[in-house]
């Protein structure tokens, strides 16, 4: 069985905190589960996807400066969990910031507060209509963009 978590269990990413909570949760049930049917020989994998570049993100102008995966790298994923039946599969970048939060859990919070803050809701999550043209990127956020391209290792 594999369970398509997310990144976000990982990283306790901000803006997402009923998304994150609820594949936590799924998480767990994974974990539970494995457990009552090892003796079974059926396998439980969780897969902490990161961001993937698909169709759905397109809209939310906030993804462009995002680091996130292509398709074929998050197949990529999951074909590993269905060969290696791994517990879990997470990308480097998900493990070193689930290691900080665990290290460093107040330096967490601040640079997830920090970020959270440099990248504000959009007018639709506002309730409000869409801008004619979206905003310009900040110099911060094209800097925070520059220091996560490609950050999936």
């Amino acid at each position: 069985m594999i369970n398509i978590s997310s990144i976000g269990v990982l990283t306790q990413a901000p803006r997402f905190s009923a998304y994150v909570a609820s594949k936590s949760a799924l998480d767990s049930f994974t974990g539970c589960a494995a457990s009552e049917f090892a003796d079974n020989n059926i396998a439980f994998t969780t897969i902490n996807m990161p961001l993937v570049l698909t169709a759905m993100i397109a809209p939310a102008k906030i993804y462009e400066y995002a680091p996130a995966l292509e398709v074929d790298e998050a197949i990529d994923l999951i074909v590993d969990a269905i060969i290696h039946k791994k517990a879990r599969v997470a990308t480097g970048m998900g493990r070193v910031q689930q290691l900080i939060e665990l290290l460093f859990p107040k330096f967490s919070e601040i640079t997830n507060n920090a970020t959270y803050r440099m990248f504000p809701d959009s007018e639709a999550a506002k309730g409000l209509p869409a801008p004619a043209a979206p905003p310009e990127a900040t110099s911060e956020q094209i800097a925070m963009a520059a220091l996560m391209k490609g950050v999936h290792f």
